[in-house]
């Protein structure tokens, strides 16, 4: 974890690589046309309601930080049509892919951003959010690596400001220790109350959960995953 308000680009990002393999012709042509039309523009001031980020109607606004192939965000927003999503994903064949599927199923409640998420909780307006997904989060395994990994109290202070008053961060992991990481650092921050009452509450996953290619590695690996879901209070 780090207390750096911004961690270096080069050496502390909360992320690693920014490009795989070449796009494909039509990738490639839906991140130049796509991306421009759906993506934040944080050298202007967010707006009071982030309803007005989106063509149609609203009813509330999540964040899904680290989107990976999409399928979540995907899934999200075809079930709730009436809800606005914003995707953070730095990685360029993800976002490709993601970009991809807004086409071709013509979804208007996405926006996206294709660099650090810090950078949009920071832009984003005090109680704006009613939910946070951070699901399947780089672990950074190596102890000495563990202070690049996302939940931090910096990150935490961040989600307890943007959230509104009962909203909800939810966090899903494979991994252990991040698993333990999480939990520890929520109650250290204070700020949020981890509503399992018993172990199938973090062991069953979240309503309406679509599976994602990383939980299903993770079976085949021979891990199990547990869902967090943490309320601002």
């Amino acid at each position: 974890m780090t207390d750096q308000q911004h961690p270096s680009r080069a050496s502390e990002a909360f992320f690693g690589r920014r490009k795989g393999k070449p796009l494909r012709e039509r990738q490639a042509e839906g991140l130049a046309t796509l991306l421009p039309a759906l993506k934040l523009d944080l050298a202007t001031a967010a707006p009071a309601d982030l309803q007005q980020l989106f063509p149609v109607s609203v009813g509330e606004v999540r964040l899904e930080i680290g989107f990976g192939g999409g399928e979540h965000l995907i899934h999200r927003a075809q079930e709730a049509a009436q809800t606005g999503f914003v995707g953070v994903e730095p990685f360029v064949n993800s976002m490709a892919k993601l970009l991809s599927r807004v086409e071709e199923l013509e979804l208007q409640n996405i926006r996206v951003y294709d660099d650090d998420a810090t950078e949009v909780l920071d832009w984003l307006p005090d109680s704006s959010i009613d939910r946070i997904d951070l699901l399947y989060p780089d672990p950074w395994p190596k102890r000495k690596h563990w202070k690049r990994r996302f939940v931090s109290q910096v990150n935490l202070g961040r989600f307890h400001r943007v959230l509104k008053p009962g909203g909800r961060f939810l966090f899903a992991s494979d991994i252990d220790t991040y698993v333990n990481w999480t939990l520890i650092h929520c109650r250290h921050h204070g700020g949020f109350d981890w509503l399992a009452q018993q172990s199938s509450d973090w062991l069953t996953p979240f309503a309406g959960w679509p599976g994602t290619r990383y939980e299903n590695k993770a079976r085949r690996e021979g891990r199990s995953s547990a869902y967090l879901t943490f309320q601002k209070v």
